[in-house]
């Protein structure tokens, strides 16, 4: 498997010290903060229709990942709660203290509502969340460059290939 590990993909910012920079976060709870996206499948194409949500993550798909990630010499963090968000601008510092306080772990943009839709769908889906940098007043308070950001991403795209190869395994 080839991963180039100078691009990226979605990443989130860290909020509480598990989720700090360079960890790979498997998150079981998802709170959604966006606002105006599609949400569903069925608001317009029928019949309404409900998905149980409790556990936003496919627990098969998730205990797959982790079990890879051991095999694989891969550290994940198990567990933890990303609070979706609007983007594309990132969040301000009382935004993040608001979101440390609902129980948030992780910040991101690309987490909602692709879990709700898939599943709608009935689609075993589960999220691998690269920490970037730490969230707005997070961390040690100094500003990230983008250079760190870049540098942070390329160290958690540098570990994909082993962990997808004994995710498929």
């Amino acid at each position: 498997i080839q991963v180039d590990p100078t691009s990226y993909a979605p990443f989130v910012g860290g909020i509480t010290p598990a989720c700090a920079p360079r960890a790979l976060v498997v998150p079981d709870q998802i709170i959604d903060y966006t606002w105006g996206r599609p949400s569903s499948f069925w608001d317009e194409a029928g019949p309404m229709r409900h998905a149980e949500f409790g556990e936003p993550y496919s627990a098969r798909l998730r205990n797959r990942l982790l079990d890879a990630g051991q095999r694989a010499g891969v550290a994940l963090v198990d567990g933890g709660c990303y609070g979706a968000t609007q983007g594309p601008r990132f969040e301000t510092r009382a935004e993040i203290a608001r979101m440390r306080q609902d129980g948030c772990d992780l910040v991101g943009m690309t987490g909602m509502p692709e879990a709700a839709l898939a599943r709608e769908l009935e689609l075993d889906y589960t999220c691998l969340a690269p920490v970037a940098n730490w969230a707005a007043g997070c961390g040690d308070g100094e500003e990230i460059s983008l250079d760190e950001v870049f540098a942070n991403l390329a160290a958690t795209n540098a570990l994909l290939p082993r962990l997808l190869e004994a995710l498929l395994a």
